[in-house]
């Protein structure tokens, strides 16, 4: 059964937390599990599109991450990390997946996309800036990509990025190093520059 994120009713705002709301879900409250999604479902979509570049895969992915929230419900443990933070790292793990499957299936660079997702870049100087950046991310090993995307566009701290992406901490400062040191060479081939590029972790 999908879940049409795009669909789900909106609801009232509400006051009660995002651990007292799972363990409704846990009791198949289908309404705690509406106002979740309200919350969050920008959350997986937004990891999925910055990975993967495309509205449709961003879109399964948000389903999907949303699909586990609700069956794993019944385990959840309150006082973690958060919703956000869960469905953050359910939706990089399916994002890294459809990139290694998409290995097995051709070897064609990934083209450049125009930016449809909603709330374009407004980091970037420039509309041909944010087209080169964004594929010269594209060009980065799955990982590497991981590493940018969780910390220039979800903005995770060093140990927070290690965590969704299961690394310890000095792994993943060797790797986000290496993705700016790829991209920064990416751009500067172009005569580009980039936000990506100072030496600061």
């Amino acid at each position: 059964m999908r879940i049409a994120v795009t669909m789900l009713a909106k609801t009232h705002p509400e006051t009660e937390t995002d651990d007292a709301l799972m363990a409704q879900v846990a009791a198949r409250s289908a309404a705690a599990f509406r106002t979740l999604a309200d919350r969050h479902a920008s959350v997986p979509h937004r990891i999925g599109w910055r990975m993967l570049g495309d509205t449709t895969e961003a879109e399964d992915i948000a389903q999907e991450a949303l699909l586990r929230l609700w069956d794993h419900a019944d385990r959840w443990q309150a006082g973690g990390a958060g919703v956000a933070a869960w469905l953050k790292r359910v939706a990089m793990n399916l994002a890294l997946d459809r990139l290694r499957r998409a290995k097995f299936r051709a070897d064609d660079p990934v083209p450049e996309r125009p930016d449809d997702a909603p709330g374009a870049d407004d980091r970037m100087d420039t509309d041909r800036l944010a087209t080169r950046t964004r594929a010269a991310i594209a060009g980065l090993s799955d990982r590497q990509r991981a590493a940018i995307v969780l910390t220039y566009y979800e903005d995770c701290s060093n140990r927070d990025a290690a965590d969704q992406l299961g690394l310890t901490l000095k792994a993943f400062e060797s790797l986000l190093l290496r993705a700016r040191q790829s991209l920064r060479a990416s751009l500067e081939a172009n005569g580009l520059l980039s936000p990506f590029t100072g030496d600061g972790a």
